[in-house]
């Protein structure tokens, strides 16, 4: 019995080019489980950390959902704005640490602009508390010498080939109507962010004055007649803004934060409303977390096809083994040596190319990761492996123990079957 694990890594050898075959496939399997497995909660974790460290999200009076697709992801559009005076108010309640404004509705080549204040750029986390880094330039001044200076998204940067002094020219919306463009007014690019797989990746940052600036000859969402301000006359009009689409809000400490969320939401001035953005997300996630279900079911149907030709395969190499399994029989090994025997087989081999799989998706996740994050947005991460994904792993190797063990019973019942036939012919003949 003692050398039942040496006999079954003896035999496993002596047919290492087979067994090689299956431990690939099985590793083949192990690499696309795990990697599903992975992007998925991924996905799940870059949608969730979009923002951090804020405590209220703060806009006009309509849905959570709504307020976070466009205050957050940049999505749709306020249905009305918030005056800078309500604003003020928020921020001079004793339990506001600060607040940051945000200012949508433009656009630059199909990616959002975002008029903010230099504070942005400190106040702002995401993820695990992660603060904006510069990976070029620096942020705007938000003052009048530095009025036209933008601050672009990693995204926006790549993909438009931007560099620090790049010149860009901003339009009115989304961009699409013949005339929308503030042609004269064009920005410079003062700074680039490093890539943080959050929707300011996608987002070109300027100061709120700047947005005022470019807007003092346009009403109503167009150009006016006859009145053309040229970009440094527009320096001496008043470009304090007196309205903002959506604000930020940290708290001096979280225990305050119903409070603050009350305050708001019965603001007298106008309807206002405050959400708390981890709340708010994971309702929308809810919404639009179709992506998730579609991975998680490719990682169960790549689970049972993977299993099932799994099985296949070791039913194929164990028919080829009847003279092995009858030689056994033949020198005494009884059934349950035989058993114990294929099952220390068959854990080998899958053992052998589970390894491998989770180290094919290691290397996988770490070098496509910074690929997927400047792509795609979303940052992959090297993690121990998730409960989902242990119990995946111990579904393979008991496939493999099972596949092993099965066949050879079936083996062994067929053997018997035929030596009780035979038993049987020769009682007959005498």
């Amino acid at each position: 019995m003692t050398s039942l694990p040496a006999l079954a890594a003896a035999s496993a050898w002596n047919r290492r080019g087979t067994l090689s075959l299956v431990a690939l496939s099985i590793a083949l399997a192990t690499l696309l489980l795990l990697s599903f497995e992975r992007v998925r909660l991924d996905v799940r974790d870059n949608f969730t950390s979009a923002v951090s460290g804020t405590d209220l999200v703060v806009g006009a009076r309509t849905g959570p959902i709504q307020l976070m697709l466009y205050a957050v992801f940049r999505l749709g559009g306020a249905t009305n704005s918030i005056r800078m005076d309500s604003l003020r108010a928020i921020e001079q309640h004793r339990a506001v640490a600060w607040v940051v404004p945000l200012s949508l509705g433009d656009s630059h080549r199909g990616f959002p602009v975002l008029g903010t204040t230099p504070a942005y750029f400190e106040r702002f986390r995401y993820g695990e508390q992660q603060p904006l880094t510069l990976a070029q330039g620096t942020p705007f001044t938000g003052d009048l010498d530095g009025l036209y200076g933008a601050v672009l998204g990693a995204e926006v940067a790549q993909r438009l080939n931007y560099t620090i002094g790049s010149r860009i020219v901003l339009a009115h919306g989304s961009g699409t109507l013949p005339g929308s463009e503030h042609a004269d007014k064009p920005f410079t690019v003062v700074g680039i962010l490093a890539p943080t797989g959050t929707p300011v990746d996608r987002t070109v940052h300027i100061s709120l004055q700047a947005l005022e600036a470019i807007h003092l000859d346009w009403s109503a969402g167009v150009p006016m007649k006859g009145i053309a301000i040229p970009a440094e006359q527009a320096r001496k009009f008043d470009l304090e803004p007196k309205q903002v689409t959506a604000a930020l809000v940290g708290l001096k400490g979280r225990a305050a934060v119903f409070n603050v969320q009350r305050f708001v939401n019965e603001y007298e001035g106008e309807p206002l409303m405050a959400v708390l953005p981890g709340v708010a997300l994971d309702e929308l996630w809810t919404v639009v977390g179709v992506g998730e279900k579609l991975l998680l079911a490719l990682s169960g149907l790549v689970a049972l096809v993977s299993l099932a030709g799994l099985v296949a395969t070791v039913l194929a190499g164990l028919n080829e083994r009847r003279r092995e399994l009858a030689v056994l029989r033949a020198v005494g090994a009884g059934p349950r040596h035989v058993l114990l025997l294929l099952a220390l087989e068959g854990l080998l081999v899958t053992l052998a190319g589970v390894v491998l799989g989770v180290i094919a998706s290691a290397a996988l996740i770490g070098g496509a990761g910074p690929w997927v994050q400047t792509n795609y947005g979303v940052a992959l991460t090297l993690a121990a492996p998730s409960p989902t994904q242990w119990a995946l792993l111990a579904g393979v190797l008991a496939a493999g123990v099972l596949a092993s063990s099965g066949a050879g019973r079936a083996r062994l019942s067929t053997l018997a079957g035929r030596r009780a036939g035979a038993a049987k012919l020769r009682k007959e003949w005498r």
